[in-house]
């Protein structure tokens, strides 16, 4: 495993100089030193050759890299090191375009690296709240006043997202944060997010007034701040407000228009996801982000999945 602090590109270069340095660290990583068969975790396994493994039961032949996103890559495990850190440890992400300019790659090869990286982003958003979170939602989508006049949406503005893309979040004080791309913000949208991702037992709920947050207060101790009258503090108690997340979805929104020329409603939870995972870990070095994507990097995507 790692000893050494890792704080840059080059030094990640350095510790993992070729490609079978990669493949032992994973190994490490993921079995121990004892490979396991990703089809029948009782079986003996045999050592083959090129790094390549045969499961007994199954008869089936896999390596390191099976099941994971690097799986049938002919990138080099060196190149998805580099690209990992890259899209880890800058605070807003990377393009598609400065990521093959930077691991030497083409542009649609890069797009699919990043597309399968972000899908193990969510990792982090599936997190269990408690004590004070925040609940709020956010559009994502250009703003009306900066389209042309023939392009404009009339009666958009607000709730009213006909051409915008609604996200609903949750955010505890001190804590991490749970941010999901909805259809809508209608109460069968957002309460069960909430229901699922906090916790009734430990947890003081505020939001603002909007209608699709009543009835919460059933499970919840739930404060409301009611922006329709300018209250954006609760006059009572300083500390009931939903601040925190309004900040949060700031931050997303800067990150994702300024640094992609534009998202899709389909691949939107994935940049969500990034977000969430680089907020999350705000806290952490570069070098825990790299090692914690590395450990949870068991998410296959195909090409056709991304395309359809």
């Amino acid at each position: 495993m790692i000893n050494t602090n890792i704080k840059s590109a080059f030094e990640l270069a350095q510790i993992f100089p070729t490609e079978q340095a990669c493949i032992d660290y994973l190994e490490v990583m993921k079995w121990s030193k004892i490979p396991v068969s990703p089809f029948d975790s009782t079986s003996k396994v045999y050592k083959c050759k090129n790094n390549q493994y045969k499961c007994k039961n199954t008869g089936k032949y896999f390596n390191v890299k099976t099941g994971t996103m690097f799986e049938n890559s002919k990138v080099s495990l060196r190149k998805w090191f580099l690209a990992i850190w890259l899209v880890t440890s800058h605070k807003k992400g990377i393009s598609s375009i400065q990521l093959g300019k930077d691991i030497g790659v083409r542009q649609a090869t890069a797009w699919f690296m990043l597309q399968r990286i972000r899908a193990c982003f969510g990792i982090e958003n599936s997190n269990e709240l408690e004590g004070i979170v925040e609940a709020d939602e956010t559009f994502y989508g250009g703003k009306n006043k900066n389209r042309h006049k023939n392009k404009k949406v009339p009666h958009s503005q607000g709730r009213s997202f006909k051409d915008k893309v609604p996200i609903m979040g949750m955010l505890q004080r001190g804590g991490k944060m749970n941010a999901f791309v909805v259809n809508d913000t209608k109460k069968d949208s957002i309460q069960p997010l909430i229901c699922r991702y906090v916790n009734p037992e430990t947890t003081i709920l505020i939001s603002d007034e909007w209608w699709a947050y009543k009835g919460l207060d059933k499970y919840y101790t739930h404060n409301v701040i009611d922006h329709s009258r300018k209250e954006y503090v609760s006059l009572q108690d300083s500390s009931i407000h939903t601040n925190n997340i309004e900040g949060s979805w700031k931050i997303l929104k800067n990150s994702i228009s300024g640094m992609y020329n534009h998202v899709s409603k389909k691949h939107l939870q994935k940049y969500v996801d990034e977000f969430v995972y680089r907020f999350n870990l705000r806290k952490v070095t570069d070098q825990e982000k790299f090692i914690h994507l590395l450990r949870n990097s068991n998410v296959r995507t195909r090409y056709t999945e991304l395309c359809q």
